[in-house]
């Protein structure tokens, strides 16, 4: 083996590494923003709400969108969705409405019970971008760094589902 095809092979095992180890890295900190945010619903003494569904009320926001509109802009996996979704309308953080050109389609949008939920979940992440911010840990650059980095990440797993399978 030539010393270029051992440096390219060593070369292509480090960059596996990285990638793994930056796939790993983006499941953990998924994992670890849920238990921040049941956390943060633990200590205001809001237990009814799971973490994920705190986060759909905060994604959803102030728009009106319907199940499919919440997987295309790809917060969330098919069931997950429709099942939380289901769970929030029956404890009213949610109205929904049948989508009156296609009858098949739900619109939902928050109650006043799912804006405070949400805004509990916007001052959560609002504290942390200070904290972060005053500590130093990471700064607006970083940030940008890092969202540009995973968009063109995500840009390619997407263009691998379009066009290879």
């Amino acid at each position: 083996m030539s010393v270029h095809t051992s440096m390219a092979s060593a070369e292509r095992s480090s960059f596996m590494a990285s990638y793994l180890d930056a796939l790993s890295l983006v499941e953990r900190l998924h994992r670890l923003l849920l238990d921040v945010i049941k956390d943060e619903f633990e200590r205001v003494g809001i237990l009814e709400v799971n973490a994920v569904q705190a986060l759909l009320l905060f994604n959803i926001g102030d728009n009106e969108v319907t199940a499919g509109e919440l997987k295309t802009r790809g917060y969330y996996q098919g069931s997950n969705v429709s099942y939380n979704l289901k769970k929030l309308v029956d404890a009213g953080y949610m109205h929904h409405q049948r989508c009156e050109i296609d009858r098949r389609s739900v619109r939902v949008r928050l109650t006043e019970r799912g804006r405070e939920i949400r805004d509990i979940v916007a001052e959560l992440f609002s504290r942390h971008a200070e904290g972060l911010s005053s500590s130093g840990a990471v700064g607006r650059e970083g940030f940008d760094d890092i969202t540009h980095t995973l968009r063109r990440v995500e840009r390619y797993w997407a263009d691998q589902i379009r066009y290879i399978y």
